[in-house]
């Protein structure tokens, strides 16, 4: 009975992982730069990471200007989350283009979990007027 149960618990596990496949990123898009939302960025931001540290403490960017943000690790495996951005990064979503509709100071974290020092991965990003 319990290898029965285990047996269709993994048939549904399956069954759920593949249905959530990634969309693929058009090249086109990619080239450019330009968002699904067809904003072409005016600047580009690219974040590098290592264990377990960004590369600066704090990051500017201009209200209402579109920015490409980017993800590069550069030692091991890590993502870059900022909720008021709405943005998250990792590693099968290196860049995106976000345009800051508030100014302010905003907290960065790291979205993958990467050893020991995971959470003291912080750095701020501050969107001025």
């Amino acid at each position: 009975m319990k290898k029965t149960l285990a047996f269709v618990l993994s048939c549904m596990l399956l069954l759920v992982l593949s249905a959530c496949g990634a969309a693929k990123e058009d090249a086109s898009t990619a080239s450019s730069g330009v968002s699904d939302t067809g904003v072409a960025p005016s600047e580009e931001l690219v974040i590098k990471a290592k264990n377990f540290a960004f590369d600066k403490q704090e990051y500017h960017l201009k209200k209402g200007v579109p920015v490409k943000i980017s993800l590069d690790n550069e030692q091991g495996t890590h993502g870059v989350l900022i909720p008021a951005l709405e943005l998250q990064l990792d590693n099968k979503h290196k860049s995106m283009v976000v345009t800051p509709e508030k100014a302010g100071t905003f907290e960065m974290t790291c979205s993958v979990m990467c050893g020991a020092g995971h959470t003291a991965m912080l750095a701020k990003v501050i969107v001025d007027e």
